[in-house]
C-alpha cells in the first residue's frame, strides 16, 4: 500500500504534484520515481461529468426514515424531503443522497416495499421540482436501486459494498452508474460489539481492493467506483482516528474516496456533545480534515456550513487566493 503523504501549506516546491487531481492538495514524494505509481496518485478522479475534479464535493444527506441517528423523522413527508433537499442545493450540495432505511448501530432491515415507498416518490419529487442536482440513492438492495435509477437518481451506495444483495452488481453495472463502495465489519444489529482489527488502517484498504476486483469482474466500468472507508462502521473510536489520519493512503486505489462522518458519536464523545444534531462544529473540523487529505466527497448533514467552511479552506489553500 504506497501512501502519498498530503500537503497543502504554500509556497509548492517545483516537485509537487496533486494529489489525486485535487487543485488545493498535493504531494511530494523523492523516494518513488514510478511513472505508473505517480500518475495513479497523482490522476483527478471525476465523479460525474459536470461536477468538479478537483476540489471535494458536498454530498447532502436527506434521510427518509423515522430512526436514522440523528435527523431520523424529521424529513418523513415527500414535501418535507423536497424542501430539504432544496435548501441544501440553495446552500451549495453537488449532490443529495437519498435514504430509505437507516444502517445506525442496532438498525433493523427495512423491508423492500417499504424502503422503496419511502425514496421514490422523493426522487420523482425532487426532479418534478425541477432540481437537477445528482442523487445517489443509499441502498444496499437491488431492487431499490432499481426503482430509484428509474426515477431519476445517478449514482448508488451501497455501505454493504455489493455484498448485500447478489443482484445489486448486476444492476449497477447494466446501468452504468457510478457505485460507492463501502468497508463495514458486521451488520448494523452487529457492528459496534467489540470490533477488532490488527491494522484497521491496511486491512481496510485491503478489503476496498478486493471488493474494487470483484465490482470490476461482474461488469462494473473501474472508473464508476467510489471508495469509501465506513466511519463508524465497525470500529472503535481509536480505529475513527486511525483510519481519519491515514485517509490520503486510499487514494492508492485509483478510486474516489468519499467520507462519512458528520454527527457521528466519536465526534460526540472526543467532544463532549451528547445530542447528534449539535455536533455540526466537530463535523465541519472533520470534513476540513478529511478535504485535507483529498477527500473528494463529504457526505454530510449540514451542507451550508460545510461549503462555507470549504470556500474558507479554498482560499487559504489556493495558490492564487481566493478563486
Amino acid at each position: 500500500m504506497f501512501h502519498a503523504r498530503p500537503r497543502t501549506d504554500l509556497p509548492r516546491p517545483d516537485s509537487a504534484r496533486p494529489l489525486a487531481g485535487s487543485a488545493h492538495v498535493w504531494w511530494s514524494d523523492p523516494v518513488t520515481d514510478d511513472p505508473e505509481l505517480i500518475a495513479a496518485v497523482s490522476t483527478p478522479r471525476p465523479v460525474l461529468p459536470g461536477l468538479p475534479a478537483d476540489r471535494p464535493l458536498v454530498m447532502g444527506i436527506v434521510n427518509v426514515t423515522p430512526d436514522s441517528f440523528s435527523d431520523g423523522g424529521t424529513a418523513q413527508s415527500v414535501e418535507a424531503a423536497v424542501e430539504r433537499a432544496r435548501a441544501m442545493v440553495t446552500a451549495g450540495a453537488d449532490i443529495l443522497d437519498i435514504g430509505g432505511e437507516s444502517t445506525r448501530p442496532g438498525a433493523t432491515d427495512v423491508p423492500v416495499e417499504a424502503e422503496i415507498a419511502r425514496v421514490a416518490p422523493v426522487i420523482r419529487a425532487i426532479r418534478a421540482a425541477g432540481l437537477v442536482t445528482p442523487i445517489s440513492i443509499d441502498t444496499r438492495k437491488a431492487a431499490v436501486a432499481e426503482v430509484a435509477l428509474q426515477a431519476g437518481a445517478d449514482i448508488v451506495n451501497d455501505v454493504s459494498a455489493l455484498g448485500w444483495d447478489a443482484r445489486m452488481a448486476s444492476v449497477v453495472a447494466e446501468a452504468g452508474v457510478p457505485v460507492c463502495l463501502m468497508h463495514a465489519q458486521g451488520t448494523p444489529q452487529t457492528m459496534q460489539r467489540d470490533p477488532q482489527y490488527g491494522d484497521v488502517l491496511t486491512e481496510v484498504y485491503d478489503y476496498l481492493a478486493r471488493r474494487m476486483d470483484w465490482a470490476v469482474k461482474q461488469g462494473i466500468d473501474p472508473a464508476r467506483l467510489i471508495a469509501d472507508p465506513g466511519i463508524g462502521f465497525g470500529k472503535t473510536q481509536a480505529h475513527n482516528l486511525t483510519l481519519l489520519q491515514g485517509l490520503s493512503a486510499f487514494h492508492a486505489l485509483g478510486a474516489p474516496i468519499l467520507l462519512g462522518a458528520s454527527r457521528k458519536r466519536f465526534i460526540g464523545t472526543i467532544s463532549g456533545v451528547e445530542v447528534a444534531d449539535r455536533r455540526v462544529a466537530g463535523s465541519v473540523a472533520v470534513a476540513l480534515f478529511a478535504a485535507s487529505q483529498g477527500a473528494q466527497i463529504l457526505r454530510v448533514h449540514d451542507v451550508a456550513e460545510t461549503v462555507q467552511a470549504l470556500a474558507l479552506w479554498r482560499a487559504l489553500t489556493s495558490l492564487g487566493g481566493p478563486e
